[in-house]
């Protein structure tokens, strides 16, 4: 078992803590501080510890000098600053000979929240591509490392897997529990165990399709990824967004062969045409080559409802269709206000689908919304990601010397 916060002795000890402040921006103002938030449980047990906290985060993609004036963690400073009520330290430059002086000279209970990783990237990628060097330098900073982002947990970053190497580490409580989640609901199921896969491009998410057929029931299917399946099997989905990979065709034949009666079809669509006519309920049969498959029909809505009400886990990534128009968004509130009777024994996963969550009036009804994303799909599939494994055993801390 991985060696977690709530069994670590940190009192008044100096803790690096990486989090997941890769909140959404507007005009250099946050959107949606529900990330921030999230976090507040272990920043609070810390300061309940006396301990001097160290704050790591990344936030978008920098892939310029540019990028820099765009995403730099000030705003999320501010945002503490107000949610914790009480003054943030706040450094520039991570490697700095100021920044380590700012760390090793913090006084218990004070914070400091160090720049955006990625910004080590700029000109080295010294945080995507692991670096021991630049991992050792940052894990000086600090006495104990505590793991708290689940959403970059499949990621070999250097503040991810490389800390963990030279200093005491261990899980935070919102990893933690994103982990029992997982493992609770969908590595060990109660059945029928039902997965409903949406998507845009089934190529991205057949390894997860792989790994969910042999333990799941049945797998509703929507989206391209539907467009996909019905496409292999000699349907016409017009002018529909589907794989034209010859490999994945192939898999996709091979897996309808092997689990057949686990699959779920659309019966019918809402379509519109390339020539933007009004949308109109179809057959999946009688798709023409104009048509544009933008969400699941009457049928298919009752079909997916009846296998729902019969399950007893549900993991949904992915919405029936085009959620964010109006026109394409009944598939998914209808599937969702049938899930909504099962919120216990349902998972939400893939940022998708928890945008479709919090847009169409389902925000904080379901209680395990996982906010791993790629992470999570991951975590499903292979059972542990790179971030958790890097975290030391219980009971097991070897640490090599700085």
């Amino acid at each position: 078992m991985k060696q977690l916060l709530r069994n670590m002795f940190i009192d008044n000890k100096r803790v690096l803590l990486r989090c997941d402040f890769n909140v959404p921006m507007k005009a250099g103002n946050i959107t949606d501080e529900s990330k921030i938030i999230k976090s507040l449980e272990t920043i609070n047990y810390l300061l309940s510890k006396n301990c001097k906290i160290i704050i790591l985060s990344h936030l978008g993609r920098v892939k310029t000098e540019e990028d820099k004036k765009t995403y730099s963690l000030l705003p999320v400073k501010n945002t503490l600053e107000r949610l914790l009520n009480r003054p943030i330290k706040f450094a520039n430059d991570i490697l700095s000979e100021e920044t380590k002086n700012l760390a090793l000279s913090l006084q218990n209970g004070e914070i400091l929240l160090l720049e955006n990783t990625r910004f080590l990237d700029i000109p080295n990628k010294w945080e995507s591509v692991l670096n021991e060097n630049v991992a050792r330098q940052i894990a000086s900073l600090g006495e104990v490392f505590v793991f708290d982002a689940f959403a970059v947990a499949h990621r070999t970053h250097t503040t991810v897997v490389g800390l963990p190497k030279y200093i005491p580490s261990c899980l935070g409580f919102l990893v933690e529990k994103e982990k029992n989640m997982l493992d609770k609901v969908i590595m060990n199921p109660v059945r029928p165990f039902t997965v409903i896969m949406g998507g845009a491009k089934v190529d991205d998410k057949l390894k997860i399709i792989n790994a969910l057929l042999p333990k799941c029931e049945h797998l509703l299917v929507s989206g391209g990824i539907a467009n996909s399946f019905l496409s292999t099997l000699g349907l016409n989905v017009g002018a529909s967004l589907k794989t034209e990979n010859p490999e994945t065709i192939k898999e996709l034949k091979n897996l309808m062969l092997t689990y057949k009666e686990k699959f779920a079809l659309p019966l019918d669509a809402i379509a519109t045409t390339t020539y933007k006519d009004n949308p109109t309920i179809k057959n999946i049969n009688k798709i023409d080559t104009n048509d544009i498959i933008g969400d699941i029909g009457t049928k298919t809505i009752n079909k997916y409802s009846t296998i729902l009400k019969e399950s007893n886990t549900i993991f949904m990534n992915g919405t029936m269709g085009i959620y964010e128009e109006n026109a394409f968004a009944n598939g998914t509130i209808e599937i969702l206000n049938t899930l909504k009777e099962k919120k216990e024994q349902v998972v939400i996963g893939g940022g998708d689908t928890v945008g479709a969550v919090n847009t169409l009036g389902f925000k904080n009804i379901f209680p395990n919304i996982s906010s791993g994303g790629g992470a999570t799909l991951e975590y499903i599939a292979n059972g542990t990601l790179p971030g958790i494994e890097a975290i030391v055993e219980e009971d097991n801390i070897e640490v090599l010397d700085l």
